[in-house]
């Protein structure tokens, strides 16, 4: 199965363009969070993308709520948060927003690290997790070097041991990878990134 992942397209036309021409070749497009700015374009941000047509599962950034991609992307993206999909035989679990809350104020979607368990623990199984955020200590580090990302998220790799899990946010990690245990942990970008499920 070929899976055409990535993260923070934040309204890029090239960039879409050359996701949604990759897309041709993919059995699944994968979209891990912050499609458009500050919680605005996020129509324009969908309607860029409107030419995937194989299945497309997405989770929110936290530049847009859950409800408001769900409104955006209409019937034909499968968008996740706290919720899983099943596509070709792949159980995926789906959880947004910015873990542990950001300093961005009040435009920022964003959920406690307390929040995030509680989400996480309704997961019993995922081969392939997809979390706006990355996890604490992996492609997660800013350009001064802190590390800013979830220890909920961390602990429930761990249990769950997927195959993948794809992240965005942290501009400074896009396209950096990592593990922890058996799991390959990848922070996307806005580009078009290739894997295998």
């Amino acid at each position: 199965m070929k899976i055409l992942a990535f993260s923070d397209l934040h309204l890029a036309r090239n960039r879409a363009a050359a996701i949604v021409e990759a897309s041709a070749g993919a059995d699944m497009v994968i979209g891990a969070g912050d499609f458009c700015n500050h919680r605005e374009g996020l129509d324009q941000a969908m309607a860029l993308l409107d030419g995937i047509k194989c299945p497309f599962v997405a989770v929110p950034g936290n530049a847009e709520s859950a409800e408001e991609l769900r409104a955006a992307a209409g019937p034909d993206i499968d968008v996740l948060h706290g919720q899983s999909a099943h596509v070709d035989g792949l159980d995926i679990f789906g959880i947004g927003y910015g873990i542990p809350v950001t300093p961005f104020g009040s435009w920022s979607c964003d959920m406690t690290e307390a929040q995030a368990e509680v989400m996480l623990k309704q997961c019993e199984h995922a081969d392939i997790i997809i979390s706006h955020s990355p996890p604490k200590g992996v492609v997660d580090q800013t350009s001064a070097g802190m590390s800013v990302g979830s220890t909920a998220l961390r602990d429930a790799i761990v249990r769950l041991s997927p195959k993948y899990v794809f992240c965005g946010h942290i501009h400074d990690s896009w396209g950096q990878s990592g593990t922890i245990g058996r799991t390959k942990v990848h922070n996307l970008g806005p580009t078009v990134n290739w894997f295998e499920g």
